[in-house]
């Protein structure tokens, strides 16, 4: 049998269960991903009461009235979920896009410097990725203030660093292409060759990082509101919940296991959803883990 034989022969068992375990996968992080993301939704259009209502009594048990009871506030617990759900989103998709813009921009132009520019640029991106994110956020956060807004932008240009260098290095594996130098010969202008070329040749890849930093951008929004730099009261952020509730865990536990479990939840469904993209963005990829 030749080499030609075996790479035409069909797909064995073990590959369609592979298949199978990758499609799993992504399912199974869009549903985890879709339970939360319904409950920011359903926020926008109906609370069951006030986010600020302190009418419940402190510390209630689930039922009259309370799905999940109150905290120690008198504040409805699902209220509280709810409007932090919307947060946790909005906080990801906003220090996302910063990333997503300012990364994707500064890659470009690193892929483009030449000599010491393209050494200075890499240093440069190295010692932002080398220093903490979190710490670098809570900088910016204390530079303006305690605001969600703020934590967005401190996140999302946190993860900008990575972002840019990612692009930068694929960007210049994509110029060195023989359809690169075709464009150019052609008289396409370097404007037009990243737009229609280099841009939709690294997308793939980039979806799958900005989906991971999604997820980053969650947990580090969660950090700050937990030491009060982030979305400041009455916003309900899960940070918040479960910094307030750390106090009452063991006489009402759900307080903080509540908060806790959806935003475990969130971040692994983001991350499964990241793990599924890589298969279907990325067949060369897709290749070399079968």
């Amino acid at each position: 049998m030749t080499p030609t034989d075996l790479l035409a022969r069909p797909a064995g068992p073990a590959t369609g269960r592979r298949s199978r375990r990758r499609s799993a996968t992504l399912v199974l992080g869009c549903v985890l991903t879709g339970l939360v993301a319904l409950l920011a939704v359903v926020s926008f259009l109906w609370l069951p009461y006030s986010p600020d209502d302190t009418s419940g009594g402190r510390l209630a048990g689930p039922g009259d009235g309370h799905l999940l009871g109150t905290d120690k506030l008198g504040r409805d617990l699902l209220t509280q979920l709810m409007t932090g759900a919307r947060i946790a989103f909005g906080a990801g998709l906003g220090s996302v896009s910063v990333a997503a813009l300012v990364g994707v921009t500064l890659g470009v132009l690193a892929a483009f410097a030449q000599g010491w520019l393209d050494d200075t640029l890499s240093a440069f991106l190295d010692i932002l990725i080398a220093f903490p994110t979190l710490l670098l956020a809570m900088l910016v956060v204390a530079a303006r203030s305690a605001t969600l807004g703020s934590a967005v932008l401190a996140i999302g240009l946190a993860q900008s660093a990575v972002v840019a260098r990612l692009v930068r290095i694929l960007v210049k594996r994509v110029l060195t292409q023989d359809y690169i130098t075709a464009a150019r010969t052609s008289g396409t202008s370097w404007p037009r060759t990243v737009a229609g070329h280099v841009l939709p040749n690294i997308w793939p890849t980039l979806v799958v990082n900005l989906a991971l930093q999604f997820g980053l951008a969650v947990l580090a929004e969660a950090s700050l509101s937990y030491l009060g730099l982030g979305a400041p009261p009455p916003n309900a952020s899960w940070g918040r919940l479960l910094q307030e509730a750390q106090a009452t865990f063991t006489t009402a536990p759900a307080g903080a296991l509540a908060p806790g479990i959806l935003l475990v939840l969130l971040v692994i469904g983001v991350n499964l959803i990241a793990d599924g993209l890589r298969d279907v963005l990325d067949p060369a990829d897709r290749g070399r883990r079968t």
